[in-house]
């Protein structure tokens, strides 16, 4: 040996502090529960019975349009053997917990109020998230939608917030688990770091803890993955948010707008779209932050048979197209919606089961996607919990 170890200590050191700084950049998989989608409501709709009312629209909509194994498993093209299963567990998931997670929304359809009236909507919005928070009714992930920081919108978007999260501390004397706050249409990074230093002095102004307020954030802008200083712009914006930003959301019909595709192509499915998915997978990978897709935008008029199928048919090939592209969560703006996002989620879980466990009993050391995957289907109720526990290779159950 002509170099010894002790002249080579320093190199060492260096390799322990590069692992160390890539551990901290990339600490891999949030773990826990990712809802399946997010339901947007307008504040002004929203009340303690939201949840449950859109749960018996869609079952509705399901019993009257589909009545039997048969015509839902062709609806929403399925295997006629799985047909029936996935129908009984539809139908059980929109009467038990059809909403996972809910959005208050002070952006989006809820458009543009006065003051006074904006502020009595966050009296109100208030009021129901206490009631439902008291009635163990509250989605097990919600939140509000501010107003964006992007066309002048930041002032009536920290009124907002600051007014809902001031009221419901005073009426609950806690902020309920689950909560986090929707940014929309970043543009930049500097704007989420002028967001976050908001956080910082709400949470002292409540008295919260440094750092509970956890907020996501809305990308339609083709600058966000390409930016004015020649680099990746997500990258930034994540690093602007100061570990608080917990899941990515990806608007396709902004998005395909901006780059001046025509209207007939401003689709969620476009190869486009897929680029752009692509591109923002790469970015957030092993930094423990979760993406979720946009919504199909074809909401049914009434729910007659012919409105219903097409928005049905609409919203099932979107949400499969998101679930093969890894975008595991993606939007509902409709009570119709959920029957077909949890047909094709559904279906998707029960297909794939048996091979996905017969990958894992034959790994001694099976990949954590194999797992995660059926853990997916469980949380959201297309499998039963049993299926996790796989005798494998290496003699131990999973886990």
């Amino acid at each position: 040996m002509n170099l010894s170890l002790s002249k080579t200590d320093d190199l060492a050191e260096r390799v322990r502090a590069l692992a160390a700084d890539l551990a901290s950049q990339f600490p891999g998989s949030s773990g826990g529960r990712q809802p399946v989608h997010t339901v947007f409501v307008p504040a002004d709709e929203f009340s303690a019975d939201t949840p449950a009312e859109w749960g018996g629209r869609a079952l509705r909509l399901l019993n009257k349009h589909t009545p039997g194994d048969g015509s839902f498993g062709t609806t929403f093209m399925l295997d006629p053997s799985l047909a029936g299963m996935i129908r009984s567990r539809v139908a059980a998931k929109l009467a038990r917990e059809p909403v996972e997670d809910l959005r208050i929304d002070f952006a989006g359809a809820y458009g543009t109020r006065g003051e006074d009236e904006e502020d009595a909507h966050v009296a109100q919005a208030v009021e129901a998230v206490a009631a439902s928070y008291n009635a163990q009714r509250l989605p097990h992930f919600w939140g509000v939608r501010v107003k964006s920081f992007s066309g002048g919108g930041h002032e009536r978007a920290m009124r907002t917030l600051d007014g809902f999260l001031t009221s419901l501390r005073d009426r609950l004397g806690r902020l309920p688990g689950g909560f986090t706050i929707t940014l929309p249409d970043v543009a930049d990074a500097a704007q989420v770091g002028v967001f976050t230093d908001y956080l910082d002095r709400l949470e002292a102004a409540l008295g919260l803890p440094g750092g509970v307020l956890h907020f996501e954030i809305q990308i339609d802008l083709p600058q966000v993955l390409a930016d004015h200083r020649g680099g990746l712009g997500i990258r930034r914006i994540l690093t602007s948010g100061q570990g608080r930003i917990g899941t990515v959301h990806f608007g396709a019909a902004s998005y395909t707008a901006a780059l001046g595709l025509p209207h007939e192509e401003q689709r969620l499915d476009h190869p486009a779209c897929d680029f752009a998915r692509h591109v923002l997978q790469t970015s957030v990978a092993g930094r423990g932050i979760r993406l979720s897709d946009g919504p199909s935008h074809m909401i049914p008029r009434d729910e007659g048979g012919d409105e219903i199928a097409a928005c049905w048919q609409a919203h099932v090939t979107g949400v499969r197209h998101s679930l093969a592209h890894g975008f595991y969560q993606s939007w509902d703006l409709h009570p119709a919606h959920l029957t077909a996002r949890y047909a094709a989620l559904f279906d998707f879980h029960l297909s794939g089961v048996d091979a996905t466990v017969d990958k894992i009993r034959a790994a001694s050391d099976p990949a954590p996607h194999l797992m995660e995957r059926l853990q997916r289907g469980v949380a959201c109720g297309a499998l039963d919990e049993s299926v996790l526990q796989i005798p494998r290779a290496g003699g131990g159950p999973g886990s």
